[in-house]
């Protein structure tokens, strides 16, 4: 082949993306798969969203809203600020990718977890800038060596909180402070897309800082707790002058009109999402603790999945049986893995398969 691609792209790796249900069931000659690996809601979506895109479906013809006017709305009055601050995405990541191409130049720098969303990193990578990723302290980010890491060149810094994969949060204070001496000419991008499932006193609602921060890009997602991960929708909040460059460089119509109509339907039953939340929690303590009974520890999660770590063999077992998780690296440990929380019927069905692995190892 002699068309070479940019030169920027020579180290990306395509995002890693695990067996589909058909191939588990094939391989392992099984007819159930609990697919705990993409931190999706087990419990579903609103029984209005169906309706909605029943409703929407007969528009198929038709282009859908270019300005996606209909969420905009809908958030406007949702989160009680004004119209101009939001903007809608085919899932939160594509503001990811807005923002990177409309303010990473060659030579600018990004600052970032070491271990976090990776398509941070790739964005940034593939607009020819650096991406400077600092270590973590048990799994959360060290908001103060990321302080400490922004130079001249540094564009922007991403912070996700609750943190993929990790689950942690950082605290409130100190993510204040962080916030509040950030130079105002470097976007800090708080991504939030689990926000919805952190119940703790320490978690910091920074919407109320946008009149403050105008350097301040909040990412949030319709995928996680509404349950719409397949049909793409996302968005941004943000000053109105950086929305403005985000929507030059948007492809047009991003978000396609079943999902547009899904989001509006699904953000109107905030009683389905405090129902899930409520369900995340109790599932999360529960599965911490038995956990850690079998010797399987992880990180304090504020999310709908857990960063889980030990010595002991588990990640095979889990697979054999149908139940698939995301194998991670975390040194020190043979077994790191993130689990999206299940149902009380997966958790026990879980904790069954792995006690009696360890049972069979230890006689």
């Amino acid at each position: 082949m002699n068309v070479k691609a940019r030169a920027e792209l020579e180290g990306i790796t395509p995002y890693a993306l695990g067996q589909s249900i058909e191939e588990i069931k094939e391989l392992y000659g099984i007819t159930t798969v609990r697919k705990l690996s993409d931190n999706e809601n087990v419990y579903g979506t609103s029984p209005k969203v169906k309706e909605a895109i029943m409703q929407a479906s007969a528009n198929l013809a038709f282009y859908p809203d270019g300005m996606t006017s209909g969420i905009v709305e809908k958030l406007s009055v949702h989160y009680q600020l004004d119209p101009k601050h939001f903007m809608v995405s085919n899932g939160s990541e594509e503001i990811i990718r807005l923002l990177t191409r409309a303010y990473i130049d060659k030579s600018d720098e990004a600052v970032m977890a070491e271990v976090t969303f990776p398509r941070y990193k790739t964005n940034v990578v593939i607009e020819g800038g650096r991406a400077v990723t600092v270590p973590m302290i048990d799994g959360r980010h060290d908001l103060k060596k990321m302080q400490e890491a922004i130079i001249n060149n540094t564009k922007m810094v991403f912070v996700c909180n609750p943190n993929n994969p990790t689950g942690t949060i950082v605290a409130k204070q100190e993510l204040f402070e962080f916030i509040d001496n950030v130079p105002s000419n470097v976007l800090i991008i708080m991504d939030e897309a689990y926000f919805e499932y952190a119940d703790s006193e320490e978690y910091l609602d920074t919407m109320p800082l946008l009149k403050q921060y105008k350097n301040l890009v909040i990412l949030r997602t319709f995928s996680k707790i509404y349950g719409l991960a397949s049909l793409r929708v996302g968005y941004g909040v943000m000053h109105e002058d950086i929305a403005k460059e985000l929507h030059k460089v948007r492809d047009v119509f991003n978000v396609n009109q079943l999902a547009q109509a899904a989001a509006m339907a699904a953000i109107e039953d905030q009683a389905f999402v405090q129902d899930c939340s409520a369900k995340n929690s109790a599932e999360r303590d529960f599965l911490k603790e038995k956990f850690k009974e079998l010797e399987i520890d992880s990180f304090p999660s504020q999310s709908n999945f857990l960063f889980a770590f030990t010595n002991r063999p588990v990640i095979k077992t889990l697979t054999e049986n149908g139940v698939l998780v995301r194998q991670m690296q975390l040194p020190g440990y043979k077994e790191a893995f993130r689990i999206t929380l299940g149902s009380r019927e997966d958790h026990e069905f879980i904790l069954h398969i792995v006690s009696q692995l360890f049972h069979e190892r230890a006689v």
